[in-house]
């Protein structure tokens, strides 16, 4: 059999190991020193808008402490967005709170501000505590966050933004992950740039990030002992994963751009066959493309389905699959109130993630297209 493709994998720059030698050689390898320090600054200097970042364990950390600091408590309510991974709800729940889920907008795949309204101005008059939003830049593509925030102002409702699928991605120039009162990014193993396991918390509220460096912490309050009047998170980043994310920032505008080339790559190949779609930018719109995503509509594709290509793929090593079963649609989260007519569960249904990763190479992509064009998605 040939060698695995995968759907998006780790792609190393070349200056990672420096970083990571660095720190063994000055027995920096816990969860501080000069290279968190250092990632926490390349982070807040390629943002912009004066944000300021905690590196932490995971982008769940961020979204979870995020939570915390908003006061959310039990019993609250959060509105999320459906078309997302499960790491965008849990903490709702961790913190025994409800989690309220709110439709896709076609344009994006992203939450529909027209039911987010709708989702606010049902749970008020039912005298719900509406204490966040949490709107997700899905797959790269921004939400609209103008009109999002726009609604969440008008309600007095803080907005906790899900960047993690986003670094690099934005609107008008203002970067995903600086719309929100904060956000959260995800530096998983799959994602544009990684520090094997990790995430950030952002904010242009310095003091929420420092509350978020001191809960992440174990709360440790300031005496020559251990004195803890708050409770706290072992969330803090490892000097020797921020090493390895040292040196992917270094990197990080070629990530970028090498997976919108595939995007377009793919684009190219299956242009005008029937039944094949892609999401589009929206004017002002700069996607990372984290994964190239598109649509199959078997009745124009003649019956072939996105299981048809993603089993046919599979049969030839090539991993894909498909887009994210909606939040609303889980068993452990089915029982709570959603709003929407169903855009998410189209797209769940006819939707495929494709080989994305930045180190693809041409012959890597002449094996994805063989399948294309024997599935008849690429004209022969």
């Amino acid at each position: 059999m040939q060698p695995k493709i995968w759907l998006s994998s780790p792609h190393m720059g070349g200056k990672e190991r420096d970083y990571v030698t660095e720190a063994f050689d000055t027995n920096w390898v816990a969860p501080l020193g000069p290279n968190v320090n250092g990632f926490e600054k390349d982070l807040e200097q390629y943002l912009g808008d004066g944000v300021h970042v905690a590196a932490l364990s995971a982008g769940t950390a961020a979204l979870h402490l995020g939570l915390v600091l908003l006061g959310v408590q039990p019993g609250d309510e959060v509105i999320c967005q459906s078309m997302t991974f499960s790491a965008s709800a849990n903490p709702i729940a961790y913190l025994g709170a409800i989690p309220v889920f709110v439709d896709s907008e076609p344009d994006t795949w992203n939450m529909s501000p027209e039911f987010l309204e709708a989702a606010i101005m049902d749970r008020l008059a039912k005298g719900k505590n509406v204490k966040a939003i949490i709107p997700v830049h899905l797959y790269g593509m921004p939400v609209k966050m103008d009109e999002i925030m726009a609604i969440a102002h008008r309600y007095g409702i803080p907005v906790l933004e899900d960047a993690a699928e986003a670094l690099g991605s934005s609107i008008n120039g203002k970067m995903c992950g600086t719309f929100g009162d904060i956000a959260a990014l995800s530096f998983n193993g799959n994602k544009i740039i990684t520090t094997s396991g990790g995430g950030a918390l952002v904010s242009a509220n310095a003091e929420i990030v420092e509350k978020s460096r001191f809960l992440s912490t174990q709360a440790r309050d300031t005496a020559p002992h251990y004195e803890h009047s708050h409770i706290g998170y072992n969330y803090r980043m490892s000097n020797i994963c921020a090493g390895i994310g040292r040196g992917q920032m270094e990197v990080v505008d070629s990530r970028v751009e090498r997976r919108r080339a595939i995007y377009q790559w793919y684009r190219n190949e299956m242009n005008g066959m029937p039944g094949i779609s892609f999401v589009e930018e929206p004017e002002g719109f700069f996607s990372n493309r984290w994964l190239s995503t598109i649509l199959i509509d078997p009745e124009k594709t003649g019956g072939m389905t996105r299981e048809t290509l993603r089993l046919a793929l599979e049969a030839e090593n090539i991993e894909s699959r498909p887009l994210w079963k909606p939040m609303h649609m889980q068993p452990v989260f089915e029982k709570y109130p959603y709003f929407g007519n169903g855009v998410s569960e189209r797209l769940f249904e006819n939707g495929l993630c494709l080989p994305s990763g930045s180190n693809l190479e041409e012959g890597d992509l002449a094996r994805i297209k063989t399948v294309l064009q024997n599935c008849g998605c690429v004209a022969v």
